[in-house]
C-alpha cells in the first residue's frame, strides 16, 4: 500500500537582509522594514541597489575550516545551525540514511570562483590553493552541512534558478510523504554579490535602478513605476519530519507543509509562461486537497521587472478570485536561489503570526497588474488557515508551495 504521511516543519533559520533570525525577518515583515542598500564595486561603475547583510561571519568558524566556506557555504551553515537547534535536533546520525539533506541555490560559491578566475588572468597564477575546487563548487555547502550535522542519506543540490530552494524543498516533503525518509533538512543560500556576476545581471537589462529618494525603495512589484529587481542574498534553512517523527520526539511545528506542485513552461530560457505557472499552483492545491478558496494568502515571485509581473498575474487571475497578494521581494529583494526558502518563510510567518504581509512601495499599480493587493503596509489580525508561495525561474521550472495551520496544541508559536 502507498504511503502518505503528514510533513511538519518544525526548525526553521533565517540569515537574511530583513533579519539574522526568523523572529527578526517577521518583526521586519510586520512593520515593512527594507533591508536594500547601496553597494558597490570600484570594479563597476554603477552604484547599484541591493539587499546586503552588513556583517562579517568569519569569526564563527574555525581557521581550518574557513579556507573551505564561501560566503554562500557560510550563510547556509549558520542558517542551518539555528533550524536545527530550533528543532531541537542537531545531529541527525541516529536516523542513518532515513535523514536527507536537500538544498538550492544558483550561484553556490561564485565569489570564491571569481576570486581565483582574477588570480589566475590577473596575477598570472597557475595553480589554485588546494581547498578553492571545494569552496566553489555547487554542492559545498550541503557537503559541509551534512558532515557537520551527520546526514547520511540523501543530500541532494537542486539548482532551476529561482526556484532552486522551492524544488529542494518540495522533493525533500515527497520523500518524506512517501515513506522513503523521516526527517530532512531543506532550504537554499545564495551570496553572489561579485562584480563580474553582477555585470551579467546587468546585461540583462533587468536590475532596478536606485531609487532617487531612497534607496530602500528600489524594489516596487507590481508598481507602474517599478524599474527592475534588486539582487540580494541569504539563507533559508527548515526541518522537514513526519508528523508521527515529530510526535514521537515530542516537538511542536509551525506549520504543515501541505502542499507542492512543479511543472515548467516549456517556452523560453529567460521569459516566462503562464501555463506553467498556472500547472504548479493547480498541482500544489490538488496536493494538498484544497480548492482556491481555501487559501487566505498568496506570496508572489514578482519580481519587479515589465516581462514577469503581468504574466504572474494572469496566472493567478486564473486560478484564484480575489484571493490576498503580495510580493516581499520589495525589503528583501531577490535572492535567486533561496528566493523560495525566503518566501515560504514568509507565509509560514503569515499564517502563525495572523497578518498579511505587504508589498512594499506600492503606491501606484500598473494596470496590467490588477490584484487583491496587499499594499504598502500589512494588515495585522487576518487569521490565516493555508498560504501559497509561487516561485517562477529562468528556464521555465515554476514551483507552488502550501502551508497550513497546525491544532493550537501541536502548534509551536513564532
Amino acid at each position: 500500500m502507498p504511503v502518505s504521511r503528514d510533513v511538519v516543519i518544525t526548525g526553521m533559520g533565517v540569515i537574511s537582509p530583513i533579519g539574522l533570525n526568523i523572529f527578526e525577518l517577521a518583526t521586519n515583515l510586520e512593520t515593512n522594514t527594507s533591508g536594500i542598500r547601496l553597494w558597490h564595486s570600484l570594479l563597476l561603475e554603477k552604484k547599484m541597489p541591493v539587499g546586503f547583510i552588513d556583517r562579517d561571519f568569519s569569526k564563527e568558524f574555525t581557521k581550518l575550516e574557513l579556507p573551505y566556506l564561501d560566503r554562500c557555504s557560510q550563510l547556509a551553515m549558520l542558517a542551518a545551525r539555528e533550524a536545527t537547534q530550533d528543532a531541537g535536533l542537531e545531529q541527525f546520525a541516529q536516523y542513518g540514511q532515513r535523514a536527507g539533506l536537500y538544498f538550492g541555490s544558483v550561484a553556490g560559491g561564485v565569489v570564491t570562483e571569481h576570486d581565483w578566475v582574477r588570480q589566475f588572468y590577473v596575477d598570472g597564477k597557475q595553480t589554485s590553493r588546494p581547498y578553492t575546487m571545494m569552496a566553489c563548487m555547487l554542492n559545498a555547502a550541503p557537503g559541509q552541512l551534512s558532515i557537520r550535522h551527520q546526514i547520511l542519506g540523501p543530500v541532494m543540490t537542486h539548482s532551476s534558478a529561482c526556484t532552486s530552494s522551492g524544488a529542494a524543498i518540495g522533493d525533500a516533503r515527497r520523500a518524506i510523504r512517501d515513506g522513503y525518509l523521516d526527517v530532512a533538512l531543506v532550504g537554499g543560500s545564495e551570496s553572489a554579490l561579485a562584480p563580474a556576476f553582477m555585470a551579467a545581471w546587468g546585461g540583462l537589462r533587468a536590475l532596478a535602478e536606485v531609487d532617487p529618494v531612497d534607496v530602500a525603495r528600489s524594489s516596487k512589484p507590481f508598481s507602474k513605476n517599478r524599474t527592475g529587481l534588486v539582487l540580494s542574498e541569504g539563507a533559508v534553512f527548515f526541518v522537514l519530519e513526519s508528523r508521527e517523527n515529530a510526535i514521537r520526539r515530542g516537538a511542536k511545528a509551525y506549520c504543515c507543509l501541505s502542499g507542492y506542485g512543479i511543472a515548467s513552461d516549456g517556452y523560453h530560457i529567460g521569459s516566462p509562461a503562464s501555463g506553467g505557472q498556472v500547472a504548479a499552483m493547480r498541482a500544489a492545491l490538488s496536493d494538498a486537497n484544497l480548492a482556491p478558496a481555501d487559501i487566505g494568502y498568496l506570496n508572489a515571485h514578482a519580481t519587479a521587472t515589465g516581462g514577469g509581473d503581468p504574466i504572474e498575474v494572469r496566472s493567478i487571475n486564473d486560478v484564484f478570485d480575489r484571493v490576498p497578494v503580495s510580493s516581499t521581494k520589495g525589503i528583501h529583494g531577490h535572492l535567486l536561489g533561496a528566493a523560495s526558502a525566503i518566501e515560504l518563510a514568509v507565509a509560514i510567518t503569515a499564517i502563525n503570526r495572523s497578518f498579511l504581509p505587504a508589498t512594499a512601495h506600492l503606491d501606484e499599480i500598473d494596470p496590467a497588474c490588477e490584484l487583491n493587493h496587499v499594499a504598502n503596509m500589512p494588515i495585522m489580525g487576518h487569521v490565516v488557515k493555508n498560504a501559497l508561495s509561487l516561485s517562477a525561474g529562468f528556464g521555465g521550472t515554476n514551483v507552488a508551495l502550501i502551508v497550513s495551520t497546525e491544532d493550537e496544541a501541536t502548534r509551536k508559536a513564532l
